[in-house]
């Protein structure tokens, strides 16, 4: 087990050797690991991969005594956010850890399953969580497989706000109960949701990174690596969006759309930058055109769905030009690569 709050302390036994200058093999030929008043594994009985604890191992290594640590055999108790490995999680629900293998594939513990040196490990609460609500134990949760959403698609954001206002812990299985939405609803909303709250922080912020931004949210690292990728690519959509405003306006100008509007940005992949130009007037040298932060303009042929699956770009050829270089040509480069 690890306890609460010490999993930035988890060693393996190759951290150990590192720290005392020798290979890995050598360590484990010599067995430090097993002289006597070596500190005990923080590992289950049984575990195929050893960890330790490093402020445990650093004090047996000065000469200074050992700090115990809560086992989960002590009567002391528990933390709900004590991280269980696979043998310890078995034994939480009464099962083997082969049943285990196959229960682990249920959302809500996939959802918060992290890895500590190298090993898979679970909350226990998230686990205890899970048991509580097994088939047989009481009612599953969310929506039945196959339905659709209850909340209007325009209405998700501001109902799942006051959710993660409320805990920013707050996890899909727990929209999923409060609003009756499918996970996948559930945790999109939750990574825009964060994603957007990360960016503003750090755009009052600018020092702070969007982990350090997530984490001065309290946003679990867990539940926040999706939306910490995405909010990054948020602030480069708003570092572009004056560059995507000029090039609305050049076209504007121009005479091919009817509205200097700027173009709203899209994230796709959550982790990169899409924006498109619909060219709605009559004589226009294409029906839209599409801006990627990875390959610049291109041409569309609708109007409708100028955007391939994923945002992949196509191949030119077929009413498709890759217009201009560089990944922001000036608006007044863009324009003339259309007339040309």
């Amino acid at each position: 087990m690890i306890c609460a709050g010490r999993r930035h302390l988890v060693r393996t036994l190759a951290d150990l050797a590192a720290q005392q200058g020798i290979r890995l093999q050598t360590y484990l030929n010599s067995a430090r690991h097993k002289a006597p008043g070596h500190p005990a594994p923080i590992s289950s009985p049984g575990a195929r991969t050893l960890l330790y604890d490093a402020e445990q191992i650093h004090a047996y290594l000065t000469g200074r005594p050992v700090p115990p640590l809560r086992t989960e055999d002590d009567d002391q108790e528990h933390d709900d956010d004590d991280l269980l490995d696979r043998r310890e999680a078995a034994h939480a629900l009464g099962v083997v850890p082969r049943s285990w293998d196959t229960y682990k594939g249920h959302p809500i513990l996939t959802e918060h399953m992290v890895t500590a040196g190298g090993v898979e490990h679970w909350p226990r609460g998230i686990v205890h969580r899970y048991r509580d609500t097994r088939p047989g134990r009481s009612a599953s949760t969310g929506r039945p497989t196959g339905s659709g959403d209850q909340v209007p698609r325009d209405q998700l954001l501001a109902r799942t706000a006051p959710l993660l206002d409320a805990d920013p812990a707050t996890t899909a299985t727990a929209v999923m109960e409060h609003l009756g939405v499918t996970r996948n609803t559930a945790q999109a909303a939750l990574t825009r949701l964060r994603a957007d709250r990360i960016a503003d922080h750090v755009g009052e912020r600018p020092e702070l990174s969007p982990q350090d931004a997530a984490v001065a949210l309290d946003y679990p690292a867990a539940l926040a690596r999706r939306a910490t990728v995405r909010a990054a690519a948020v602030l480069r959509a708003r570092h572009a969006a004056p560059y995507l405003a000029d090039v609305a306006h050049a076209l504007h100008r121009a005479g091919w759309t009817t509205t200097p509007a700027a173009p709203a940005v899209q994230h796709p992949a959550d982790d990169h930058v899409v924006a498109v130009l619909l060219l709605d007037a009559d004589h226009a040298p294409a029906p839209a055109l599409v801006w990627d932060e990875r390959h610049g303009w291109r041409t569309a042929t609708s109007r409708r769905h100028p955007l391939t699956r994923g945002a992949a770009l196509p191949p030119q050829g077929d009413g498709i030009r890759h217009l201009a270089t560089g990944t922001t040509p000036p608006p007044d480069a863009l324009t003339a690569a259309l007339r040309a």
